[in-house]
């Protein structure tokens, strides 16, 4: 494990978010539905309130690009982004547990909009990637096609794809691109 469970949730789930974004050339917005922020709501075990809301859809949507801008960041900008999310939410961080989690680190109330919760969790990630000095884990999918955050937490450094569908379109190109040379 290269950080704290909650740091590379926090993680997960902040790239999951932005990459939802349609900034690829046919690509389309994977978030755009209450029940699609219900679905990621689950995936990544948030705790505390959840509206199921257009306005919170609408809150979450728009931190989308906030996020993206922070995992793709250089460490000054990374900096920067951390210290003004956390600010901008009077963040307090506090030591909590849950019934599946040990001790980690909440630093708003579980009564404040999701959005909020989502912005400080990832800005709290952030530190610890700051602090371990290792914004290398954070980068850009290596598929030409395609511009998702990829968040690299194995042993050797080695995701490069921001998804198994990027992974495997590559795969299959390599493939292919050896049969050819070898005809």
């Amino acid at each position: 494990m290269v950080f704290t469970h909650d740091t590379e949730v926090g993680l997960q789930a902040a790239a999951s978010l932005a990459n939802t974004l349609a900034l690829s050339p046919g690509s389309v917005d994977e978030l755009t539905t209450v029940q699609d922020l219900v679905e990621h709501y689950e995936t990544y075990e948030y705790t505390g309130r959840h509206d199921r809301t257009r306005a919170e859809l609408d809150e979450v949507r728009a931190l989308r690009p906030r996020l993206r801008d922070l995992l793709d960041a250089d460490k000054d900008e990374a900096v920067r982004l951390t210290n003004q999310m956390l600010a901008e939410h009077d963040a307090t961080p506090q030591l909590v547990r849950h019934t599946t989690y040990d001790w980690h680190i909440h630093a708003t109330g579980n009564d404040s909009p999701l959005a909020t919760r989502i912005a400080v969790e990832t800005a709290m990630a952030m530190v610890d990637v700051i602090r371990a000095d290792e914004l290398s884990r954070l980068s850009i999918c290596a598929d030409d096609g395609c511009a998702g955050i990829v968040v690299d937490l194995s042993r050797n450094r080695s995701k490069r794809y921001c998804s198994a569908t990027c992974t495997n379109r590559n795969a299959v190109a390599a493939y292919r691109e050896r049969q050819a040379s070898t005809k």
